[in-house]
């Protein structure tokens, strides 16, 4: 290993074997040593919640892709619990950065605290240790698969390009994570823009079709079709509606920004 380069974490919620995380780990080595640790198996939807239920079991792999030997470290865990492992166990220093995804599917407005690849992010940000968290748009059928018809080469550029960015600029301290998300037409020519999170659900839950509760059911999901409801320089609407990508700075200070003396004499 060689230890002037910066030691990059990438991890993501769709598990081990997900084409888009070798996208991803193949465009970050050209910037710094990449440490491959992610979910055994597929987590998506896990935010950045730390199951008791996880076993914790370290597996070590040796893959070869591209030509590239890489070794590799299948976790059972959540994508934090993936971060925290990770961070104590097989890195022997902090990360620089920790990326995480690609990630099948958008991760958009307030429904990004459901999500585990803005998850592992954010238990990364709770240790002061800068984060991205990258999604592509894909079709919703291939939102939990490993897909090999999903090109994942440009959204790969742009983890390189943020992360690059992120390592050599001196950003605001408020901005923990960059969460990307990139339109499924992108080139490494289209432009990108800062964003806030849409106020707005893009996915709306869709209730169970069922006769009887004692017939086993689960909540779906579809995405929001009416793209006028999404606030321009919103993620939601510079994806969808501009065809470019998001760029939403994130952190963990979840505080309303209300007057607090206000507050306090409402309350009373």
């Amino acid at each position: 290993m060689k230890n002037d380069k910066p030691q990059i974490l990438l991890t993501n919620d769709d598990g081990i074997d997900s084409p888009g995380l070798w996208a991803a780990a193949e465009s970050l080595s050209e910037i710094g040593y990449v440490w491959v640790a992610a979910p055994r198996e597929q987590y998506s939807a896990a935010g950045r919640s730390m199951p008791l239920s996880s076993d914790g079991l370290i597996r070590i792999k040796e893959l070869v892709v591209n030509g590239k030997e890489w070794k590799i470290y299948a976790v059972g865990g959540s994508p934090a619990q993936t971060v925290q492992h990770a961070i104590f166990e097989i890195m022997p220093t902090k990360p620089d950065i920790v990326v995480s995804g690609i990630n099948y599917g958008l991760n958009l407005g307030q429904g990004i605290t459901v999500s585990g690849t803005v998850g592992a992010a954010m238990e990364a940000a709770s240790y002061e240790i800068p984060a991205l968290a990258v999604s592509l748009d894909t079709a919703k059928e291939y939102h939990l698969s490993y897909s090999n018809e999903i090109d994942f080469n440009v959204a790969a550029y742009f983890t390189a390009y943020f992360a690059k960015q992120f390592l050599n600029k001196e950003l605001d301290p408020l901005v923990q994570i960059l969460k990307i998300d990139l339109p499924t037409n992108a080139t490494k020519e289209t432009d990108w823009e800062i964003t806030s999170l849409s106020p707005v659900r893009y996915y709306v839950p869709d209730p169970p079709k069922r006769k009887s509760w004692d017939e086993p059911a689960s909540l779906g999901y579809k995405m929001q079709e009416d793209a006028s409801l999404f606030p321009e320089r919103s993620d939601v609407h510079t994806v969808l509606s501009k065809g470019i990508i998001s760029v939403t700075p994130v952190n963990l200070n979840m505080t309303s920004k209300v007057d607090f003396s206000k507050l306090k004499k409402d309350l009373s």
